[in-house]
């Protein structure tokens, strides 16, 4: 049995919860402080780090008696946090001291932000980190911790995603709760894309319900689809960049001419995508987004949600050194003059859907765009 002293999301007790996988009722628990200590946020992550730091103090959560399974599933969790563990004596409020496990990062790991706060951690990110935890859990005995720090950026982007499709109700009056069933859903696969597998029954048109249907899904982020045109030149841009799903459905051609596009990053808006994107893969600057709408981008198959742009842009130079490095892209652009572009669309040069899909919304609106 050991006891852990907590200071920062997993103070937290429906987090708590989930991580332990038990009522937070069956535990024991107690506040506590570490002297010496502050609990800072981790720059450009929503999670925070502890510190060591003459004088403050930082506040806590000590739990007591947890058992071998229990410390298996916290550490398997913190694991994607890149944590480790330390013992330190902490504080309790009655004027005893008792001898607790404390989570650090690895040195050198973060940078420093701002003193950090539970509350305003809740506010901005508890409902995501909540998701993702569900994720991150429910591969616990499946992978190792190593396996979850390496996908969890985009566990926490495909959370991020799954806040979003909550917001998309478009009036439709059935209700999930009464009209699907689901019987078994689980984890499958998790890298930088998940797999999950579900049996569900769903409501039929002559309202009766239909039969028990075993289906899975490409679990994804939502991401943003930019073509960049300039009115004035009457010109686009797109980027060509090699794609591995094309080489693997074995088509002699996987080099792929589209527009700039990118996964939408946890506590970004779609619009800070597209702009952030234009600039990393083509190294312009978008003077205006015009909206060219939303949609799936393979209901069947995949929770990918595609929020589609006209970037207006001054396009006036290629490059061949595109996208980022870490991220192993290796993009080029060109510039097509608009009647070029349409001519290769209509005579199918291009095989990338959302560049067919903004293509055919820029022909609609170009004349407005240019006046």
């Amino acid at each position: 049995m050991s006891d852990l002293f907590f200071y920062g999301t997993l103070r937290h007790l429906p987090l708590l919860e989930l991580v332990l996988g038990r009522p937070a009722s069956k535990l024991e628990f107690a506040q506590a402080t570490l002297k010496d200590h502050a609990v800072h946020s981790v720059q450009d992550q929503a999670f925070p780090m502890i510190v060591h730091e003459e004088g403050s103090l930082a506040k806590g959560l000590l739990l007591r008696g947890l058992s071998e399974e229990d410390q298996n599933r916290l550490v398997f969790y913190e694991g994607g946090f890149d944590y480790d563990l330390r013992e330190q004596t902490v504080d309790l409020a009655d004027g005893s001291i008792s001898q607790a496990l404390v989570f650090y990062p690895e040195p050198g790991l973060w940078n420093r932000g701002g003193r950090w706060s539970l509350q305003g951690w809740l506010d901005e990110w508890g409902a995501m980190t909540m998701l993702a935890a569900q994720e991150v859990m429910g591969f616990y005995g499946k992978v190792d911790a190593e396996q979850i720090a390496r996908s969890f950026p985009s566990i926490r982007t495909r959370a991020w995603a799954k806040l979003a499709a909550r917001q998309r109700a478009t009036g439709d009056a059935r209700d999930t709760a009464k009209d699907v069933i689901v019987h078994d859903r689980k984890p499958a696969y998790v890298n930088y894309f998940g797999m999950e597998e579900v049996a569900l029954q769903h409501r039929q048109y002559d309202g009766s319900m239909g039969k028990v249907l075993n289906r899975s899904s490409l679990m994804q982020g939502s991401a943003v689809i930019v073509l960049p045109y300039d009115p004035v030149r009457d010109t686009v841009l797109l980027v060509e960049q090699f794609r591995a799903p094309i080489f693997l459905a074995e088509d002699p051609e996987p080099w792929m001419c589209e527009p700039v596009a990118g996964m939408i990053d946890p506590g970004e808006t779609p619009e800070q995508a597209a702009l952030r994107e234009a600039e990393e893969e083509a190294q312009i600057a978008l003077n205006r987004l015009e909206y060219a709408g939303g949609a799936y981008s393979s209901s069947g198959s995949s929770t990918e949600y595609l929020y589609l742009y006209v970037g207006l842009a001054d396009l006036t130079k290629t490059i061949e050194d595109g996208g980022l490095a870490t991220e192993g892209e290796d993009i080029r652009t060109q510039i097509l003059p608009f009647s070029e572009f349409m001519d290769r669309i209509d005579s199918h040069g291009f095989k990338d859907l959302p560049l067919l899909a903004v293509a055919h919304w820029l022909a609609r609106h170009r004349e407005r765009l240019r006046g």
